[in-house]
């Protein structure tokens, strides 16, 4: 019966009252899971491992029960006695989580905040001026590495194309709170991790992109193949679009393979020359050929590989995103004239690729978002001498391929993190005459400057001191942010200030 019931829930403007719902976690997406569904009316049970005061208090001004955890070995029995008839998670707790295993034994559905919020995407019908108006269209954003980048992007060529877009999802707004705005949207693009995909069933998206694929997460999925299938989901019931990567035979794949809207089409994207359906680049001129009338026998410009590195975005794998992005927005009717001023006018993240500063001709450069080998990998491709620092919680990613490709652009390495030795011995397995430093301090306001003072100290005239460390951030800092953060002030504490413009762009090979 509970089965048949949540079957009926497809609307914000359903029959939400009185639905027993488990809510596991209270980061950000917890809370704003149970904000939705009391409003909705549902009763609701938060059960979390820890809740500073300020949590305590805001799940009770809201009116759902809280349940505080620390071990939570197995389902609280106040969850038992509450018999919920679904159980929405939030994306950190493993498949093999406890009380997921107890969840699934009942025969309770397992939903992520993106399966609730589909749902209840119809909330906003109305326009300012008290137009009626459509639910917004969602462009789904997925892949290993370049997500929130390409989100970023694509919001902000839907932007400057007329539409009302906000970027969404695992960026860093709940994509609750995106479909709760009371003004609405046109479109929201939405970055998803292989955790939401992995719970969200009902999707249906304008047009989908998975960036790339490469081992990441395996810690969580447990295998390859899983944390490929989850990738897959997002290409599911897409309605137009389905962008993929030319130079990653298994996007082609899910693409291929994909239950699809009928009439929704492939369009590739790459560095290359691009065929008739797909963006790429010719002679240094990124071109669409894939939303043109005549694209079996012309292109037409978008921007230039040299226009994009004169402001900061010419790495080959963010020249990939600048594609993937057109596509997108191209795809919802954006022009190009419209994308070339969005490119115009965008700025890479901090920690992404940021350049900290330069002196006596070594530029440091603040990669903390590359917390995956296949991160890493793409920005140690970007420059030609790099005295790299690496290390954390590798996830039971394989690195051995990564330091066996880059180890000739390498001068020296520092390792950080509590994973030192697995990197140590890959080293010495596939990079024998890389000099290898290492950081032994624990402490985590020591870590960085230790860090920085050793890179110093080898570092030559055109290296760059590379921060990018193809692991996870939580065993020593915060998260990549903190780590980022503290790296560049280390480097300024070292140089005593001398920080580049943040808009130079570091030497690239």
């Amino acid at each position: 019966m509970a089965h048949d019931r949540l079957s009926t829930l497809t609307s914000w403007h359903s029959d939400w009252k009185g639905l027993r719902v488990g809510v596991l976690g209270l980061g950000k997406t917890g809370f704003s899971v149970a904000d939705t569904l009391v409003e909705l009316g549902a009763e609701v049970l938060v059960v979390a491992q820890r809740a500073d005061d300020a949590q305590v208090r805001l799940v009770e001004v809201i009116g759902a029960a809280l349940v505080l955890d620390e071990q939570l070995a197995a389902a609280p029995g106040q969850l038992v006695e509450l018999r919920p008839e679904v159980l929405v998670v939030s994306p950190g707790f493993h498949p093999d989580h406890p009380v997921l295993e107890w969840a699934g034994e009942q025969g309770i559905p397992v939903w992520g905040d993106v399966e609730l919020a589909w749902r209840l995407r119809d909330k906003v019908l109305t326009n300012a001026d008290g137009s009626n108006r459509a639910p917004a269209e969602w462009i789904a954003v997925t892949g290993t590495n370049g997500k929130t980048t390409t989100v970023q992007l694509t919001a902000t060529m839907l932007v400057e194309g007329g539409f009302r877009a906000a970027p969404c999802g695992n960026i860093g707004i709940p994509i609750l709170d995106a479909i709760r705005d009371p003004q609405g949207f046109d479109v929201l693009v939405v970055e998803l991790s292989s955790y939401q995909l992995h719970s969200t069933f009902s999707m249906s998206p304008y047009s989908a992109v998975c960036l790339n694929l490469a081992e990441d997460h395996l810690d969580w999925h447990g295998s390859f193949d899983a944390y490929a299938d989850a990738k897959a989901r997002v290409y599911t019931n897409t309605k137009v679009a389905c962008v993929y990567n030319r130079s990653d035979a298994r996007t082609e794949s899910m693409v291929e393979n994909a239950d699809v809207v009928e009439g929704a089409r492939a369009v590739g994207f790459g560095l290359g020359v691009p065929g008739p359906s797909d963006v790429g680049i010719v002679d240094g001129i990124l071109c669409d050929r894939a939303f043109i009338d005549d694209r079996r026998t012309a292109a037409r410009e978008i921007t230039t590989v040299a226009d994009l590195a004169a402001r900061g975005l010419g790495a080959p794998h963010t020249v990939a995103n600048v594609l993937a992005a057109a596509a997108l927005a191209r795809s919802f009717g954006v022009s190009v004239e419209a994308i070339r001023r969005a490119l115009a006018r965008f700025e890479l993240d901090h920690h992404r690729i940021e350049l900290v500063a330069s002196a006596d001709g070594v530029s440091w450069v603040n990669d903390s978002k590359a917390t995956n080998a296949h991160a890493a990998n793409a920005s140690l491709g970007a420059f030609d001498s790099v005295v790299w620092i690496a290390g954390g919680l590798l996830k039971g990613v394989d690195v051995d391929p990564l330091i066996r490709g880059r180890a000739g652009r390498l001068r020296a390495v520092v390792l950080i993190g509590t994973e030192r030795e697995t990197l140590r011995k890959a080293f010495e397995r596939h990079a024998p005459g890389v000099p290898v430093f290492e950081v032994d301090h624990t402490e985590t306001e020591e870590v960085m400057s230790a860090a920085v003072r050793l890179a110093a100290a080898v570092a030559l005239a055109g290296d760059v001191v590379l921060l990018a460390p193809a692991a996870a951030s939580m065993d020593q800092f915060v998260d990549y942010s903190d780590r980022g953060t503290r790296f560049a002030q280390a480097v300024r504490d070292l140089l005593g200030g001398g920080a580049a413009d943040e808009h130079d762009a570091p030497p690239r090979g």
